[in-house]
């Protein structure tokens, strides 16, 4: 057997470039089927996604029904139950107010409408919205949620509103594991639907927060050079300042005052009467009027409704009793006058001593007192907690000292005065804190003033001409009450009117009303926002006028 060499031709192998060729078909193909593969889960999650998407969609387009701003055109007083969403959700409910939320109504839907007060982000879907009602605070939870159809961008929604605007919020009340602070309600509600009523600008001049800081906090404040929420700041934006806890217990509290005024009068036998505020000539003599052009003849504002007080006693009515605003042109910058205030006012006819009006006076506060007391708990805590005071202390039979008697009080002080002069700001004080430490009383009588220092229609004693038949009222060291015995006689009437420097041609009228037969009558008056003041312990007037009027202050 002959051995020949090998032939490489001959052989099976694969060349090399074949092999090359091979591997890289079969890498290509399997590149491709990967791609393909990738391609197809692509396609997959996309569709899935489409899917969701459109789920989605058609769920937020269900959710999104239950928050949004409300249209003006359903505002516009709207028969239709269909005008909007807004619209459709309170249809056929009621609201509550927030200051009636309690824990007896878990699990109850309400439906409440306030002020954003403030908002605490949690995360995209979680926040507490605390909502403001007239001082009353609630939390509202909001949390996404498929069940009550919360979604995400109902959070969002809320999470964008401005401080201060009004919303309608629709939600179960529930119980908190952990007692609610920063709120005046110990309950929450879970929100179901939220809506805009109207939107407050982005930013504010004056924010409550800033408003409700107590004195204390303020002086802070301007210690750091951040002049914050003082007098001035609050008073030239009024309209947020009054939403504060405390500026809604001020006004509260006036009211009641007014309304135990009228009904212990009433119950007396008053008449309520409203006596003319364009005058031809003064009410109370002096030159602090307001004096203005009566188509082309000189009048004034009523300082008083005195003289027209008086003939309706000369009318017989016999006891009369007016609230109503009273106007004096006086530049006192103090914390106790204002230019325009509102006067609580009577007269009465007496039978045989002015004591007669004193012992209505010490009966008719007392009760006004009590009434306050009695119905405002919450308005004076709520004072209270920005501005702290003590309780007024005051007897069940008011006090009652003479003129001359308080002076005797101030010499064995160490205090001079003049025993035929009036008592100045810081007299009164200091009188106020002796009475206070041997009575134990904040609120008393003081009568017998020196005639000097009356208006002219005041009675002289019949012992003593330098003194006459008049009295003062004082809380918590400071005068709230002017009253007197008047002179109905219209010779010395007239006498004294000249005396004081007054036309008698102005008053000619009031005069003449004497000599058609007039009782002995008497009264008093007294500024509303001071009485409100000094039992709630305030240092400024300011703080109880809803928007008050002082020599440089017209606006807002």
């Amino acid at each position: 057997m002959s051995s020949e060499p090998e032939n490489p031709s001959s052989s099976t192998a694969t060349p090399p470039e074949e092999s090359g060729e091979k591997i890289s078909k079969k890498a290509a193909k399997k590149e491709a089927a990967k791609l393909e593969k990738q391609r197809r889960r692509q396609e997959k999650e996309e569709d899935e996604a489409s899917r969701k998407t459109a789920s989605l969609s058609i769920e937020e387009e269900s959710f999104s029904r239950n928050y949004g701003d409300v249209t003006l055109n359903e505002l516009k007083s709207t028969e239709d139950p269909k005008a909007g969403k807004w619209r459709e959700a309170v249809e056929g409910k009621e609201w509550t107010d927030v200051r009636e939320l309690v824990e007896a109504m878990a699990g109850t839907e309400v439906l409440i409408r306030g002020r954003v007060h403030t908002y605490r982000h949690v995360s995209s879907k979680k926040g507490f919205l605390i909502v403001r009602q007239k001082g009353s605070l609630v939390q509202c939870v909001v949390t996404e949620s498929k069940e009550n159809h919360v979604s995400v961008n109902m959070v969002k929604f809320v999470k964008q509103l401005n401080s201060e605007s009004f919303v309608d919020v629709i939600g179960y009340v529930v119980l908190p594991k952990d007692p609610v602070t920063g709120t005046t309600q110990q309950v929450e509600i879970q929100v179901r639907k939220v809506y805009c009523v109207n939107s407050a600008l982005q930013q504010l001049p004056l924010y409550v927060e800033d408003a409700a800081r107590s004195e204390a906090d303020i002086q802070v404040v301007l210690m750091c050079d951040d002049p914050g929420a003082n007098q001035d700041t609050r008073l030239n934006f009024r309209v947020i300042d009054l939403r504060t806890a405390a500026n809604q217990g001020i006004f509260s509290i006036q009211g009641w005052t007014q309304i135990g005024w009228r009904e212990c009068l009433l119950r007396k036998g008053f008449i309520e009467i409203h006596s003319p505020k364009l005058l031809a000539g003064s009410s109370e003599g002096g030159s602090a009027v307001f004096r203005l052009d009566y188509k082309g003849q000189p009048a004034c504002l009523a300082q008083s409704p005195q003289l027209h007080k008086q003939m309706a006693i000369c009318a017989d009515f016999e006891r009369v009793f007016e609230v109503g605003a009273v106007y004096r042109a006086e530049d006192s910058f103090t914390h106790r006058h204002l230019c325009e205030f509102i006067g609580l006012d009577v007269e009465m006819a007496i039978h045989k001593h002015y004591s007669e009006i004193m012992d209505l006076v010490g009966e008719l506060f007392p009760f006004i007192f009590n009434k306050i007391n009695e119905n405002c708990q919450k308005e004076l805590e709520a004072i209270r907690k920005q501005y702290p005071f003590q309780p007024l202390k005051f007897l069940p039979k008011t006090l009652r000292l003479t003129f001359a008697e308080g002076i005797q009080m101030l010499k064995e002080a160490g205090v001079e005065a003049d025993p035929l002069g009036d008592l100045n700001t810081e007299t009164e004080r200091k009188l106020g804190l002796l009475v206070l430490e041997k009575y134990n009383t904040e609120f008393y009588i003081l009568h017998r003033y020196p005639s000097a220092v009356r208006p002219f229609y005041t009675m002289p004693c019949a012992d003593d001409p330098n003194y006459s038949n008049s009295f003062d009222v004082f809380i918590r060291g400071e005068e709230i009450i002017s009253g007197a015995q008047r002179v109905h006689d219209p010779e010395l009437l007239t006498e004294q009117a000249k005396r004081f420097g007054i036309d008698v041609e102005t008053i000619k009228t009031y005069i003449d009303s004497f000599r058609y037969g007039a009782p002995p009558h008497g009264g008093f008056g007294v500024g509303l926002e001071r009485v409100v003041m000094l039992f709630c312990g305030l240092n400024n007037i300011r703080k109880t006028s809803l928007f008050p009027r002082d020599p440089l202050r017209l606006a807002p």
